[in-house]
């Protein structure tokens, strides 16, 4: 649980905000779905660092997406650009037939966006939004979800192509 206080105090939410948003979760009927809590509380906002978000722009607005707690929600909050490209593959995963979206993978592409923000604080995220870009594009063209590696290693041109420095020890040095 710790680990959910130190995601939220990297938010920079008011104090006050962030009682009326975890009053509205606790309001909610355990487990819900991305769909039921985009329904119930999407268009409250938050404030961070990086800006304005509303809850939908962050949460998967999908049937298959469930979340056990209010802290099972928060996770997706401290990163608002990596939970707005997640939100993006996982929604644009749901369209692809038979295919199932296995959470280690997930894991791997949130972990991939996560290293990308980390390379540069002050390049507006670009990276995040060419590799969530170019991974909705390959599930839309290819009907497939690119394999972990696969987004690492474009992720990793991605860093090059820009003048960052990948070591080989890196989750994006491949």
């Amino acid at each position: 649980m710790a680990d959910v206080h130190e995601e939220r105090d990297r938010l920079e939410v008011a104090a006050e905000e962030l009682a009326d948003l975890e009053a509205e979760l606790e309001e909610l009927t355990f487990p819900v779905t991305g769909s039921e809590v985009v329904a119930a509380i999407g268009d409250r906002k938050i404030e961070s660092a990086e800006g304005s978000y509303s809850i939908g722009e962050l949460v998967p607005e999908t049937d298959e997406e469930t979340f056990d707690s209010p802290a099972s929600v928060w996770v997706q909050l401290p990163q608002p650009t990596v939970a707005a490209a997640m939100k993006r593959v996982v929604e644009a995963s749901k369209t692809l037939r038979n295919t199932d979206f296995p959470w280690s993978q997930r894991k791997a592409y949130e972990k991939t966006f996560q290293e990308l923000k980390a390379i540069d604080a002050d390049d507006d995220d670009e990276g995040i939004q060419v590799i969530s870009d170019w991974v909705v594009d390959r599930i839309r063209d290819k009907e497939t979800l690119p394999t972990s590696r696969a987004v690492r290693r474009e992720a990793a041109k991605f860093c090059r192509a820009n003048g960052y420095q990948i070591r080989n020890d890196e989750w994006l040095g491949i």
